[in-house]
């Protein structure tokens, strides 16, 4: 295939059409995944991940910046946006706050829209990032539209996940109430530069002590950083965390279990699809509607309703 030839050979342009099929799905992106995966796996995927207003965007931009000076020679930036309402398409906010990086060839940046998937992430967000890491892109940051309750599928795609927060956004705990606590490599207290973020800072590590104990079974206890994405402070100390938990992982087994869970729940998302796919296409449309109606009318339940439609 001519375009995974100009992808392989370094061509933007190429790389961006291409990651256009694979998120739209069609016959030219399936085909394209099949002939980079075992091209895939060299990448080291980072996840950043945070409440909204955090400055998650503006410390990607950062980072990557930073790991371009520190000696990476080609760096994926995916920024899973929040949907615009009228096109479906994402609304590219982060473009605007990657000015940095925007303009270095070394750096690729792709938008995509949330398009209402919960998690976090895009459901293509996974074979883009293949896509990048095929294309030689290492690291490969990934940033989620926002944390919240569902919103922490994060850490079954990357390897390092940072969770951000931030001193004035109403508690100094809300990461912790978000649930997303327990998915982070690293804590970064992001916006260090505003007053309140000792505040922040204590709450954070007193859950950490709290939770010292799963953490010295686990073998990696999250460092707590303080950051600004404005003045640039922290950001050294930030790379050289996600550089530790990286050897971390290679030492420990930890990359390849992450890798296999990875791999194994994407393979099952793809066959509850597929499957779905195939049902309905088998299955007349007015059998459906019949069985629905008696649903609604609370004459067959839920479950008897999929027992009698699939037997």
């Amino acid at each position: 295939m001519e375009l995974v030839e100009r992808v392989l050979a370094g061509e933007r342009l190429a790389l961006a059409r291409l990651l256009t099929q694979v998120e739209n799905n069609t016959p030219t992106g399936r085909e394209a995944l099949e002939r980079l995966f075992p091209l895939t796996g060299r990448a080291h995927l980072v996840g950043i991940t945070g409440a909204p207003g955090t400055g998650k965007s503006s410390l990607a931009n950062r980072l990557a910046l930073g790991m371009r000076k520190e000696g990476a020679p080609k760096v994926g930036v995916v920024a899973v946006d929040p949907t615009s309402p009228f096109s479906g398409g994402a609304l590219l906010g982060d473009r605007l706050r990657m000015k940095d990086v925007a303009g270095d060839s070394g750096v690729f940046i792709r938008s995509m829209a949330a398009r209402g998937t919960l998690g976090g992430l895009a459901r293509a967000t996974a074979a883009v990032v293949q896509v990048l890491d095929a294309a030689g892109y290492d690291p490969v940051l990934i940033e989620t539209v926002g944390a919240g309750q569902s919103e922490v599928d994060i850490v079954r795609l990357a390897h390092t996940v940072l969770v951000v927060d931030a001193p004035g956004l109403g508690d100094d705990i809300q990461a912790i109430k978000a649930g997303i606590l327990e998915i982070a490599d690293l804590l970064v207290v992001n916006k260090a530069d505003q007053p309140g973020v000792e505040n922040t800072l204590r709450a954070l590590q007193a859950m950490l002590d709290i939770g010292e104990q799963r953490y010295a079974q686990a073998g990696w206890k999250p460092p707590l950083l303080r950051a600004s994405a404005v003045t640039g402070e922290g950001i050294a100390e930030i790379l050289a965390a996600i550089r530790a938990h990286g050897e971390y992982l290679g030492e420990s087994g930890g990359r390849r279990q992450r890798d296999e869970t990875r791999l194994t729940r994407e393979f099952e998302a793809l066959l509850q699809e597929e499957l779905l796919a195939r049902w309905r296409a088998g299955t007349e449309p007015e059998t459906v509607a019949a069985v629905l109606a008696r649903l609604k009318a609370r004459k067959i339940s839920p479950g008897g309703a999929v027992r009698e439609l699939l037997g």
